[in-house]
C-alpha cells in the first residue's frame, strides 16, 4: 500500500458532542471533541472529517488481522441469518461454539484440555481464577485462596481483575477480593518467597502475563517464565497465563506461551481470539484442572455470562482464526520483530525518549525521558495527541506510548509509524522550549 502522507493529518476529529455517551477510563469533565470513526480498512482508520490515520495500536491491542475483512463479516451474517444465537447452558449448545472449543483445544500447549467461553478478557480472568479456587476446594484444599500476580500486570476491569491488577487503578474502589497479593514482575524468587511468605496451602495462582502489554510493554527477563511455572509446579500453585493481548499471533504464536516452552494450567484469552470485530473470550483449562468437573456427574461450576458460547461471535472466531493460518500470518510477528524494534529504537537517539522497549513479538512501548517528564507531568499525553495529529494513533501509557499495529502491517507502513513519531517528539521538543 502507497503511504500518502497528506492523508494522515488528522487532528481534530467531529465537533460533534459525547452526548449521554460515558467513555471508558476517560477524564468527562475535560474532555476534548470525540473524534468519531466511521471506517477501516486493513491498518487504516478514517473519522468523520475525512482524515486518515494508522492503526499503530490495533484499537485496544485486538485488531490482529486488520479492519474491514469481509470474510469475517460473511460469516458473520451467514451465521445470522440461519441462528444469531442460543444459550449453552445446561445440555443445549450450537455448532459454532463447539467447533470454536474444539479449534482452540487442538491449538493450545497442553494436552487435551477443555474451554470455557466467555465475552471477553475481564469475563476470562475472572473465570479462570474462580475456577482456581473452585479446583482446590473440591480437591479437599479450600484454604488455597489467595491469587497472586505482578507489578505492573493489568487483567482487565471485573472485579478480580480489578482486585489483582499492579496498576494504579484500583484506588476509591475499596477492597473487591480478599486474599490478593502482588510481587515484582520480573523477579522468580520474588514469586516464591511470597508462596513461602503466605504458605503453599493457602495460594490458589499465580496469574501472568507472557509479556507484560499495557503495564509498558515488559519483556520477561531469560528464563522467568520456565522457572515461575517449575515454582507454581512444586508448590501446588496454578499457573494461570493471561494472553488476552499476547494471544492470537501477537507474539508470533497461537498464545503467546508457546515460545518459552511451557504449558500453563489455564490460558485466558480474548481480543485477537475475533480480532474485534465481536467480543468474546474464554479460559483453556488443563485435563488436571478439569478433570474433577468432567470425571463424575453432581459437580458444577456454577459459573457463566449470558452470552458464553454466543454462536455468531463463534463463527467470527473461527473466521478470524482461518485468516490467521492463512499465509501463516500468526506466526508473522516473530518474523518481523526485530526489523519493527529497530526501526522504532532508531527514536532513541530524541532527547525526549530514555528508551523503546520490545523486541519480542509485535508491541513497543516508547518510554519518554522521566527528568522531562517530571519538568512536565503532561509530555506523555503531549506525545500521544501529537502523533495522533501526524497520523498515527497508539496507545498512551503514563510515561509514553505503546504500539502494536495489525499483524498484516507492512514496510512502508512500519516506516511511516516510525517516522510519524519521530515528527510527534520533535512538535512536543518544540512546545516546551
Amino acid at each position: 500500500m502507497t503511504v500518502r502522507p497528506s492523508e494522515a493529518v488528522g487532528s481534530h476529529g467531529s465537533e460533534s458532542t459525547t452526548g449521554a455517551l460515558w467513555h471508558p477510563f476517560s477524564d468527562m469533565g475535560g474532555r476534548s471533541a470525540p473524534i468519531e470513526m466511521v471506517r477501516g480498512e486493513g491498518v487504516w482508520l478514517w473519522d468523520v472529517d475525512g482524515n486518515r490515520y494508522l492503526d499503530g495500536s490495533s484499537s485496544l491491542w485486538y485488531a490482529n488481522v486488520g479492519h474491514g475483512r469481509p470474510e469475517i463479516a460473511q460469516a458473520i451474517s451467514d451465521q445470522l441469518a440461519s441462528l444469531e444465537t442460543f444459550h449453552i447452558f445446561g445440555d443445549f449448545t450450537n455448532r459454532p461454539a463447539v467447533e470454536l472449543a474444539d479449534r482452540l483445544a487442538s491449538l493450545a500447549p497442553m494436552p487435551d484440555p477443555k474451554v470455557f467461553l466467555t465475552s471477553g478478557g475481564g469475563d476470562s480472568i475472572e473465570t479462570a481464577v474462580k475456577l482456581a479456587r473452585l479446583y482446590h476446594a473440591v480437591r479437599g484444599e479450600p484454604s488455597r485462596q489467595f491469587v497472586i500476580s505482578r507489578v505492573q500486570g493489568y487483567h482487565g476491569t471485573h472485579g478480580i481483575g480489578t482486585s489483582i491488577l499492579g496498576m494504579p487503578f484500583t484506588e476509591g474502589f475499596g477492597e473487591l477480593v480478599h486474599h490478593t497479593a502482588r510481587v515484582p514482575w520480573d523477579s522468580a524468587e520474588a514469586l516464591e518467597a511470597e508462596i513461602t511468605r503466605l504458605g503453599s496451602d493457602q495460594v490458589a495462582a499465580f496469574v501472568f502475563e507472557p509479556v507484560v502489554g499495557s503495564g509498558g510493554v515488559l519483556v520477561p527477563p531469560e528464563g522467568y517464565l520456565e522457572d515461575v511455572v517449575r515454582i507454581c509446579r512444586a508448590h501446588g500453585v496454578l499457573a494461570i497465563a493471561d494472553a488476552v493481548i499476547c494471544g492470537f499471533g501477537r507474539l508470533g504464536s497461537w498464545f503467546g506461551v508457546e515460545r518459552w516452552g511451557i504449558e500453563p494450567d489455564m490460558i485466558a484469552f480474548a481480543k485477537g481470539v475475533t480480532s474485534g470485530y465481536l467480543p468474546l473470550g474464554g479460559v483453556i483449562a488443563s485435563a488436571e484442572v478439569a478433570e474433577p468437573f468432567f470425571g463424575e456427574p453432581g459437580r458444577m461450576f456454577a459459573h457463566g455470562a449470558t452470552y458464553s458460547g454466543h454462536a455468531t461471535c463463534c463463527a467470527a472466531a473461527l473466521a478470524n482464526i482461518d485468516l490467521l493460518k492463512q499465509d501463516d500470518l500468526v506466526h508473522r510477528a516473530a518474523a518481523i520483530e526485530r526489523p519493527f524494534h529497530e526501526r522504532l529504537s532508531s527514536l532513541e537517539s530524541h532527547p525526549l525518549v530514555d528508551t523503546v522497549r520490545g523486541g519480542t513479538g509485535l508491541m513497543a512501548a516508547i518510554v519518554l525521558d522521566g527528568d522531562a517528564i517530571e519538568e512536565r507531568p503532561a509530555l506523555a499525553g503531549d506525545f500521544w495527541r501529537a502523533a495522533r495529529r501526524h497520523g498515527v494513533l497508539t496507545r498512551s501509557l503514563s510515561y509514553g506510548a505503546a504500539v502494536a499495529p495489525p499483524l498484516i502491517i507492512d514496510d512502508a507502513e512500519q516506516d511511516m509509524i516510525a517516522s510519524c513519531l519521530g515528527a510527534a517528539l520533535d512538535e512536543v521538543q518544540r512546545s516546551r522550549r
